[in-house]
Formats: structure tokens, sequence, C-alpha cells
């Protein structure tokens, strides 16, 4: 076995760039071998791959506990253990992502355009794979799932650093995602970790350009900004989700308290919540009352303005909002709420401080439903639905390897496309140009 943490690098090599570098050069030679793999040969993997993991649920869990149980005594806030915390069921429901994938089509050989110029050459555009994949993330074990599996069926090498608070998760992961593919011929090199050399490998992983194609940070909003600022590898950001909900004064109550709570305490820890709600001031009276007692009854604490105060029910956990909670990507069981004069002040209030993630509103307006649309830049902008739907698998993509919030490349839940880039094949016959 090549792809073991102890194994996969010489002794010798005990300097941490060298030992990434000779990673990224491993993983670079076992992408040449998805270069003419089948779907057939790729999706057999995958299936073999989730096999794997059902497999060895106790071993991924026992390992598993060992990280939960050092963060939780560390301090690490309940929103980021809930999103570091495996259980039989989120094992079954990483490995039936897997198979979700194999089901998709293939983007590799897809033709994205292509014509028969004047003179006869002909020309074609087709999806190709990047090559090697890095990915430096936080306490996440189900992103080593799908960064392996998203790599493979878009014909990539995967490196990955997974940091310190998902270690012995990712260790025992990745071998047993490397053994399956091994098992299936082929190379175990296709899915490899750098956490063994700990931040100095997250940095030679960021400096390996000419080795990794491509890197994605996923994560919080001081690694992203250490990985943009730092790297070298070309870097398809993913952002933070300072996510708002629009309740216009049009609003179904009952609808909107729906995607509220969804939005706001289905899962806390992840980046698609809502922090902050703004309420059309016209149905504060209204839809404030009951919207507080039921966030309160959810054990949600109110980060609220003066108007919103006003409507607490006894009892509720609820403290002034201060300029820095407008801004603030909580990840807890704690909500923005402001009241606002209109859509107008509404939009002007997400531009001011959304971090273009998912932006919703709830309305029974189309003026207003269309205007939202139109005005607030996001990379998911929601109608009459929570924000709890911007995910790779929501929308049908299949897992994803990140929620990009910039403009180049890739923007919003990026599948298998996004981890493919293009070639021109151009067909003469005998052509010179005059």
């Amino acid at each position: 076995m090549t792809t073991s943490l102890e194994q996969s690098t010489p002794a010798a090599l005990v300097d941490p760039e060298e030992a990434v570098l000779a990673v990224a050069r491993r993983a670079r030679e076992a992408s040449r071998t998805l270069a003419t793999a089948t779907r057939a040969t790729k999706d057999a993997a995958l299936h073999a791959m989730a096999d794997a993991l059902v497999a060895a649920t106790d071993r991924v869990l026992a390992a598993n506990v060992q990280d939960v149980e050092r963060e939780r005594a560390a301090g690490m806030s309940p929103g980021l253990l809930d999103r570091l915390a495996l259980t039989p069921e989120r094992v079954a429901a990483i490995a039936d992502a897997l198979r979700e994938l194999a089901a998709l089509p293939d983007p590799v050989g897809e033709v994205v355009r292509g014509s028969t110029l004047p003179n006869g050459l002909r020309l074609r555009q087709v999806r190709v794979p990047m090559g090697v994949v890095g990915m430096i993330y936080e306490a996440r074990p189900n992103v080593t799932v799908d960064a392996a599996g998203l790599a493979l069926k878009s014909g990539n090498a995967v490196v990955l650093r997974g940091g310190s608070a998902a270690a012995r998760s990712n260790e025992v992961v990745v071998r047993v995602l490397a053994d399956a593919l091994e098992a299936q011929g082929l190379p175990g090199d296709l899915v490899q970790s750098v956490d063994a050399w700990g931040r100095p490998g997250a940095v030679a992983l960021m400096h390996a350009r000419g080795l990794v194609d491509v890197l994605v940070p996923r994560g919080g909003a001081d690694l992203i900004a250490t990985v943009v600022r730092e790297a070298t590898v070309p870097v398809i950001e993913t952002g933070v989700g300072n996510c708002h909900l629009y309740v216009d004064a049009s609003a179904d109550h009952a609808d909107a308290l729906a995607i509220l709570l969804n939005s706001k305490t289905q899962r806390v820890g992840v980046c698609n919540a809502v922090e902050t709600l703004l309420v059309h001031r016209d149905v504060a009276d209204t839809f404030l009352p009951a919207a507080l007692t039921a966030l309160a009854t959810a054990g949600v604490t109110v980060h609220g303005d003066e108007v919103t105060l006003t409507h607490v029910p006894a009892g509720a956990a609820a403290v002034p909002a201060t300029e820095e909670d407008w801004g603030t990507e909580y990840l807890s069981l704690d909500l923005a709420v402001r009241v606002v004069e209109d859509l107008d002040a509404a939009v002007a209030h997400v531009r001011r401080w959304s971090t273009g993630h998912t932006e919703a509103i709830v309305t029974r307006d189309l003026r207003a439903s269309e205007r939202f649309v139109a005005e607030v830049d996001a990379a998911a902008v929601i109608v009459n639905a929570s924000t709890r739907f911007t995910d790779g698998g929501q929308f049908g993509l299949g897992a994803e390897i990140g929620i990009s919030t910039q403009k180049l490349h890739a923007r919003g839940p990026m599948g298998l496309s996004e981890l493919t880039t293009t070639k021109w094949v151009v067909h003469g016959d005998g052509h010179v140009r005059p």
C-alpha cells in the first residue's frame, strides 16, 4: 500500500516542502491514468469506494470519536463539532453521495461548442480534467470523500489537507479510499493527504505551482484569506456564508416562518445557514412576534435592532445588535434581526454585508422578487425557499467540492463540470495558414 501517511513518503524526506512536492508528483503521475479511463472504469471505482467506506464504518467512527473528543475538550464550538462529527447514518449518506456521482454523466469529453470554418478546419472545444486538484479545508471529514469522488469522476487526482481537527478521521478515510482504488486497478495515489506535515505542508501545497493545477480552500474566513493571499497555485475561492433572508411586506407568513426556521436551525454550522433576518416594517408587528417566539423555542439567541427587541417574548434570549453582528457568520444558534423600511433598504443592507454566498426573499410580489434577483449580487439568489438549498447535492450536481463566491471560472456549488477545463481540438487536411 503506497498511500498511507507512514508509507507514502520515504523516511529521508523529512522536510515538509520536499515531502509535499513528492506527493504532488505522484498525484500528477497517477492523474495520467485517468486521461483515457472510461466512464465505466470510473463509475466502478466510485461504487467500490462507497462499498469500502460502508464496510469500514466502525474504523472510521472510532477514529472520528478521537477527533471529536479532542476538539470538544479544546473548546470547539457546537456548530463546528457538528461538522466534524460522523455517525453511521452520515457515513452511509457520504457513501450514497459517491454512488450518486457514479450515476451522473461524465463531463470529460463533453463538446462545449464546435464548428467547421469556411476553410474546412473542424474545431471542437471539449472538457478535459484539470489534472491535480488541491483542497485545504477544516474539520469536515465528509469533504475528504466528496473531493475524492468528484476528482475521480472528473478525471483528476486530489491532494488533501484536512486540518488537525479531523486528522484521525481523514487518515482512515484516505486509506480506505486508496485501498478501494487499488483493488479496482487504479493508483491509490489518486487520493492523498498531506496532513502529516501540518501547517508547513499546507504552505508547501499552496506553493506547488506546476504540480498542482488548482487549489480550493474551504473553511472559515481566515483560512480562505490566507490561501488566497499566500498561494502561488491558481485558487478558486470559496466564501463564508453571511446569508440573509428578507421577509417582504407581501410575504405569506406561514411560508416565511417555515423558511426561516429551516434556514437557521436545521443545521447551524454550515455556510448556507441564514445569519441575518430582515423584515419589512409593514409586517414587523404581525410577523416578528410569532417568528421570535419560534426562534426562542428552537434555542436561538436574537441579536436585534431597537424595533426587533420590542417584540421579543418574555424569557427569550436576545441582545442588542451591534454593527459587528451584521457582518458575522455565526455558525451557531444566533441570528441578527433587523426591521427595514422597504425593499430598497433590504437590498442596500444585503449589498453592504453580503459575502456573496446565498441571499433569499420571501414575497408574493412578482415585481419585488424580480428586483431582488436582479439587484442582489450573490452566487445564489433564492425566492420563497430556504437558503439551505444552496448545495451541490440539492442542485442535482452530486457532491460538491465547495461553493465558489468568486466570478471567474466557477460560481456557486462546484460539481463535476467545475473541476474541468477545456481544450480546443482542431482537425485539418493539410491546411496551412496563408
